[in-house]
């Protein structure tokens, strides 16, 4: 998948050089981090936000570099490239993708884009590298979406615009993404901002170790069954204020399938789910709510399978105007295990509430302050002899650098 990744930039690198409107864009990233949470799965443990201990301490809290040029008036190219030190150590190609979308005189227009690109579930992520402008860290959702979805593939999509009102539909047909679903199954849902991409691996908690000694780690961009998956999405847009979005995802992975990857069987997930989510402008501030549900299923043997439910939905109203910019996200979230006649399932609840406010003096720099409150039930601590239930707390004052 990186070989992948690396030949997407080679061949969009001649017309690259001769495009009409080359742009770099990026951020460099550093925090302050206190509060009191459980180890988390990059320390093996089951604890949900990324930066886990007591105390306060400084940490770096990523790099990315953004590249967009615009090859002709119908052909747009899109490159983006993160470094991160938590978890693992490297550079990691987070998106590259191609559009061709022809210039169009009638209400019509359809676009076609190839190559690695996130899908279109967040109504929240838009900034450099996948990152929210609201606060430090996104909600569950998209915090998911951001560590095991990834499409490499094909989309079409078509608009239809009006005066009032505009309507797009988009289908995606993708490889390479047959083991997301399993950091659901084996940690449940987390609050961070971590972004993976190809080549780069994500540990599990060391109990999801146990067909060999941890740490246990995982590629979720890679192909195992040679089967393509699909994702369909319905947009309607309204006076360019508010919009709704209905997306559907199935990447029919077969269960039965699985790879080696660091000496230990990795799985395909059938992973399929639900989203619906709508963002609405009123003056300076904005409201997203977003909702989620599906399931993850692996069949290891002819004589066990399982599978994972899972859900999770959020509230947030901020401001995108001024030097000041507030931002409040409410959340909920949950995975239930199946059958019911395991012995031990691996089931979990939560709820958080994010505070964050965002203080841009100049266009180069950001410093936000954040807050979360998370308390959250899974099954699996009593394994650790830990109570099942656990509260969490984290503080965050980062200053990003913007070019």
């Amino acid at each position: 998948m990186r070989l992948t990744g690396v030949l997407l930039l080679l061949a969009a690198a001649p017309a690259c050089a001769k495009a009409q409107n080359l742009q770099w864009h990026g951020y460099l990233d550093y925090r302050l981090v206190a509060g009191s949470s459980a180890p988390n799965w990059t320390d093996g443990g089951l604890g949900k936000l990324r930066w886990d201990g007591h105390g306060v301490s400084a940490r770096f809290g990523g790099a990315a570099l953004l590249a967009t040029a615009q090859l002709s008036p119908e052909l747009l190219g899109v490159a983006s490239a993160q470094f991160q030190t938590s978890d693992r150590r490297g550079i990691d190609l987070t998106e590259a993708w191609l559009r061709y979308r022809p210039v169009s005189t009638t209400p019509w227009r359809w676009s076609l884009r190839g190559g690695l690109f996130f899908p279109a579930v967040s109504l929240e992520n838009d900034g450099i590298g996948w990152t929210s402008p609201y606060t430090l860290t996104p909600s569950a959702i998209n915090s998911w979406v951001g560590e095991e979805l990834r499409s490499t593939g094909a989309e079409f999509r078509l608009e239809r615009r009006g005066r009032a009102m505009s309507v797009e539909a988009a289908v995606t047909a993708f490889v390479g993404n047959d083991p997301a679903g399993e950091q659901l199954a084996a940690r449940g849902w987390s609050l961070s901002d971590l972004v993976y991409g190809l080549g780069s691996s994500m540990r599990e908690p060391d109990l999801a170790a146990r067909d060999g000694p941890p740490p246990r780690r995982y590629d979720a961009f890679v192909e195992t069954d040679h089967r393509v998956g699909w994702q369909g999405e319905l947009t309607v847009r309204a006076d360019n204020v508010s919009r709704l979005t209905l997306l559907h995802y199935d990447n029919r992975a077969d269960p039965t399938t699985s790879t080696m990857f660091e000496g230990q069987r990795i799985f395909s997930w059938h992973t399929r789910f639900w989203s619906l989510g709508e963002r609405t402008r009123i003056g300076d501030w904005v409201l997203i709510g977003q909702a989620i549900r599906g399931s993850t299923a692996i069949v290891p043997s002819p004589f066990f399978h399982t599978e994972t439910g899972f859900w999770s939905a959020f509230a947030m109203v901020a401001r995108e105007q001024g030097r000041w910019r507030p931002a409040l996200r409410v959340e909920m979230f949950g995975t239930r295990q199946r059958p019911d006649s395991l012995a031990e399932r691996a089931n979990e609840h939560g709820r958080a509430l994010t505070a964050a406010l965002n203080w841009q003096p100049r266009s180069w720099l950001r410093v936000t302050a954040e807050l979360i409150a998370l308390d959250s039930s899974r099954t699996e601590r009593r394994q650790l002899g830990l109570a099942e239930s656990s509260f969490d707390l984290q503080a965050q004052l980062g200053a990003r650098l913007v070019f």
